[in-house]
């Protein structure tokens, strides 16, 4: 059996969208965990931070 796979690449709006989203989820989960309540959560994201050279204080 032999099946055949077609790809098709995005459009530069598609790309631009995707990426943005990306960014906006990605950002919202640093912030997030940043202004957690939660100690432990907040000391995760303060030390992953730290970890990645990314200035929080």
């Amino acid at each position: 059996m032999t099946s055949t796979t077609q790809i098709q690449s995005l459009s530069l709006s598609q790309r631009m969208i995707a990426g943005s989203l990306a960014l906006f989820i990605g950002l919202s989960l640093i912030v997030g965990t940043g202004f957690a309540q939660n100690i432990a959560v907040h000391n995760g994201a303060h030390d992953t931070r730290h970890a990645m050279g990314f200035p929080c204080h």
